[in-house]
């Protein structure tokens, strides 16, 4: 689809002079969206040499202004609404109400860090190698230039929201946006421009991901990546070589255990919310359940009838539960999954069909059951609507089925007993837990990290760790009034001995 002059202006943040263009399919009716010009290597570079000349004045702007930028992005945000939902809903194919839940979530972020930025990023009174003598402080320095790589699923608040911390610690950032959403990030980036953002200190490079991708961790400070665990894997790899920092939020297979005191209102509450928000395309999204052997056939027969109630949609408004997946190749993706299953032995409950007359990538939410360990679907993400339930006998047995995976993403408990949650809580093997919540308790916490264990990724994002992550520190210590070295006639072992001496009375008094 050619341009419009609305679109030229929002491109002014897009660095691409390759003279190719990248064009968004949407996924409600299988048109192309606007293209998008493509971005060269050299526009990386180009970019990013831009980015750190930038740098060099962000960082001395005084944080009282950056966080004025972001009081009133979050102001915007809420102001310009429903254009950004319209635009969420038409990349991504997720029902309206979803495509809020970025739009909402990234205002809390937003405000959450404009709140906390003053006191997290100043300078620090470290105790000093001498008492009275050596004033020592760290001070927070940015990293330089963060390269984004953020994901189709949730592509308005993965790519502007790592931004965000970046820029209030005076970093200078890049963001790549997948092909398949970049207008999402358009739209973010657009936003903060109206906040007053100042020109070159956020913005975008568009093209394939081990291309364009791989030229920007070249050449950036520090990398934040969203996406698969096998690319995750490539990303640390390409960040260690040059011994440069990165976070990762890679993949998962995200359990939730039900125990036997479970009330039966709130587990489809929040197994339904759980399992299917977005389609299922959410990296925190539930995949395996587990169920108590003693209200195990009840809660799947509720489970699979209030399955069945969802409305299905594909096109931009309210007015229906689930959406489409994103793209044909998610469609075959999930649908394999599915059929590999059912060969292998496991039994459909509710689902496992497309939906063509509703969507063209639309796919019912799915319950299977009899899925054993060594089928494919119980280890691999599936990364779609469809979660497979199993009966368990105690809570030992649920926690090691649970911990039973490879990812560390998310998890999910569904008890009456708040000291029973807590226990189970602490024994699973995951980044993240809701006790009585699929995953928004968790996520929405935004002042708590948010990250995964195990090959669920590293580093974290939300919270005070997710804005430090974007600093160095530094370590600065003035020293007076006496040297460390010998003084007043005294030999080295004299002076040795008298240090020693010296350090127990402290210890003693508590100073040290």
């Amino acid at each position: 689809m050619v341009q419009s002059f609305e679109s030229d202006r929002l491109l002014r943040n897009v660095v691409a002079t390759s003279g190719n263009f990248v064009t968004p399919i949407s996924p409600f009716s299988d048109v192309e969206i606007e293209s998008v010009p493509e971005s060269s290597i050299t526009d990386v570079a180009n970019a990013v040499t831009a980015a750190r000349t930038a740098q060099s004045a962000w960082k001395n702007t005084e944080l009282s202004s950056r966080v004025r930028i972001l009081d009133k992005f979050h102001d915007l945000l809420i102001a310009n609404q429903d254009q950004l939902l319209n635009v969420i809903q038409k990349e991504t194919g997720k029902s309206r109400f979803h495509a809020a839940d970025e739009v909402l979530g990234l205002t809390m972020i937003t405000a959450f860090y404009a709140k906390i930025a003053k006191k997290a990023l100043k300078p620090q009174r470290r105790a000093g190698a001498l008492p009275i003598f050596t004033k020592t402080y760290m001070v927070s320095q940015p990293k330089g230039v963060v390269g984004i790589i953020s994901p189709w699923n949730y592509p308005f608040v993965l790519a502007i929201c790592d931004a965000l911390p970046a820029i209030l610690a005076g970093n200078t950032v890049v963001i790549r946006p997948d092909n398949q959403t970049i207008w999402s990030a358009i739209h973010g980036l657009e936003l903060l421009s109206q906040a007053g953002l100042p020109d070159g200190v956020v913005t975008i490079v568009v093209g394939q991901g081990h291309t364009i991708g791989t030229a920007l961790i070249n050449e950036v400070d520090y990398v934040c990546f969203t996406g698969s665990t096998k690319t995750g894997k490539v990303v640390a790899a390409q960040a260690g070589a040059r011994l440069i920092g990165a976070s990762l939020e890679l993949g998962g297979k995200n359990p939730m255990i039900v125990c036997a005191d479970a009330k039966l209102e709130t587990f489809l509450e929040v197994a339904l919310r759980g399992c299917f928000t977005s389609a299922g395309q959410l990296c925190v999204s539930i995949e395996r359940m587990y169920i108590h052997e003693s209200i195990y056939e009840k809660f799947l027969s509720a489970f699979v009838s209030e399955v069945k109630e969802l409305t299905l949609g594909a096109q931009i408004g309210w007015g229906y539960d689930v959406g489409s997946l994103a793209t044909p190749e998610l469609l075959q993706r999930v649908s394999g999954a599915v059929e590999s299953a059912v060969a292998q032995g496991a039994k459909v409950e509710t689902g496992a069909r497309g939906r063509p007359e509703i969507g063209p990538y639309v796919y019912e939410p799915t319950v299977l059951t009899g899925v054993t360990n060594d089928m494919t679907i119980s280890t691999e993400e599936v990364f779609g609507p469809c979660v497979y339930v199993q009966p368990f006998s105690n809570v030992n047995e649920a926690i090691s089925l649970a911990n039973d995976s490879i990812y560390g993403l998310s998890a999910s408990v569904i008890t009456s007993s708040p000291k029973q949650g807590r226990y189970i809580a602490e024994q699973i093997r995951s980044g993240s837990v809701n006790i009585n919540e699929g995953f928004a308790a968790a996520y929405g916490s935004v002042s708590a990290p948010m990250g995964g264990m195990g090959e669920s990724g590293l580093g974290r994002r939300h919270g005070i760790e997710g804005l430090l992550r974007f600093t160095q520190p530094q370590t600065i210590a003035r020293q007076r009034g006496i040297s460390i070295g010998p003084k007043f006639g005294r030999t080295q072992e004299q002076w040795t001995s008298l240090l020693g001496k010296s350090l127990l009375v402290l210890k003693k008094l508590r100073i040290r």
